[in-house]
């Protein structure tokens, strides 16, 4: 029997059993009860000290090319009157210009993501007649410097509109061929003031292209139902069923019940994931009826210390958190699910091949000093290594070189 590359012995697994298990080229090949298995052969041993073993988390929906994480603090400017997606895009623009490299700020948002456990993330990068293809470029030769700590998948995002920014259209398209996974979208209806043509333009692209579809929708109540409505019925037509992904959806949380229940059975039909943060300042899609319904929700930290909001961690094991907290969930099965929407959920989203604790997938997981999964969700336990292909990247929030 060939040796394996890394015996990793008393790793307690999320149903409370203390278990072995081994690594070769990166995935686990066996899995066995410390007690009764025979370890296989392994070149290293690693005691993992009784510690729970999780996967890796997923960072599902972040902003590599626009947070100031690590550069000089940018105190936050509010917008004229409430919310106004044109004005923070124009707060933005004056911030980025004034900013640190783009490369130097990503790589420490990364640092950030990956000391805390994430070891596969989405990342949206600004593709519009503003900037062009720049920071996608940026951020392409960042993403090969990482490609051994964390996978990451980049959407080419219209952060000026698709319809109002010159040029934006064939950006997109290029950006797809340049190396970015998959195409973006910005509210078709209340930034571009065109759903149809809008959706005309991500759709096309992601048909020609071959790519899956992640579009930012911040329109509140029955405008942003109508949109997803909108979206739904596009996924339908073109047979992209879990091919399709709508950011924040926050009109999901400010809808009557009923209606929320009703747009949550289509989406979950038309095979439309949910992605959330769980903000704290307005509603949020309902978590736990969503999945009731059968859609795929999966969270991210969206923006970290940017020209949206101060806040941000870069920990997925604190966003499950939050949004238990802001969900109303106590219960160890609530807690549970809050987990599954930094991981299994994540990771169906993503589509991400071979992920999760079982032999012949990935050996990408994180070590908490906890119990059991719900006692992580509230406690949020520092400490942790931080596993990529087996290999330890991270320990104690700092990232191995």
């Amino acid at each position: 029997m060939k040796p394996a590359d890394t015996l990793f012995t008393n790793a307690r697994f999320a149903d409370g059993t203390l278990t072995d298990f081994s690594v070769a080229a990166g995935r686990i090949v066996s899995i066995g009860q410390s007690e009764t298995a025979t370890p296989q052969p392994a070149d290293e041993t690693v005691d993992l000290g009784g510690l729970l073993v999780v996967p890796g988390f997923v960072e599902g929906h972040i902003h590599l090319d626009t947070s100031f994480y690590g550069d000089a603090w940018k105190p936050h400017r509010p917008c004229t009157a409430g919310f106004d997606v044109h004005e923070r895009v124009a707060f933005q623009a004056d911030n980025m210009a004034k900013a640190a490299p783009m490369a130097e700020r990503a790589r420490k948002q990364l640092d950030l993501c990956i000391g805390n456990g994430s070891t596969s993330m989405r990342s949206h990068v600004m593709v519009d007649g503003s900037v062009g293809l720049k920071s996608l470029e940026t951020i392409l030769a960042v993403r090969e410097e990482y490609r051994n700590r964390i996978d990451i998948q980049l959407v080419a995002f219209p952060q000026s509109g698709i319809l109002k920014s010159p040029g934006t259209p064939e950006l997109m398209d290029e950006a797809i061929g340049l190396g970015a996974d998959l195409v973006g979208g910005l509210d078709p209806a209340s930034f571009d003031r065109d759903v149809e043509k809008h959706l005309d333009v991500v759709f096309g692209i992601a048909e020609k292209r071959g790519v899956d579809v992640d579009i930012h929708l911040h329109d509140f109540g029955t405008l942003g139902i109508f949109e997803l409505e909108q979206i739904a019925a596009r996924t339908t037509a073109l047979g992209m069923a879990g091919h399709v992904a709508v950011s924040h959806a926050y009109s999901l949380g400010d809808v009557s019940v009923d209606l929320a229940r009703k747009t949550g059975d289509l989406l979950a039909r038309a095979g439309v994931a949910i992605m959330t943060n769980a903000p704290g300042d307005h509603g949020f899609p309902p978590v736990a009826m969503l999945r009731q319904a059968g859609v795929t929700v999966f969270s991210g930290s969206d923006n970290i210390r940017d020209s949206w909001w101060p806040y941000g961690d870069g920990d997925m094991l604190s966003r499950a958190s939050i949004i238990g907290y802001r969900s109303g969930f106590y219960t160890d099965e609530e807690l549970v699910l809050a987990f599954d929407v930094v991981t299994e959920g994540s990771a169906k989203a993503l589509r991400l091949e071979g992920y999760g604790l079982a032999v012949g997938n990935r050996a990408d997981f994180v070590t908490l000093a906890a119990e059991h999964v719900p006692e992580a969700v509230v406690g949020v336990p520092k400490g942790r290594a931080v596993y990529k292909a087996g290999r330890l990247v991270a320990r104690d929030g700092v990232v191995v070189r």
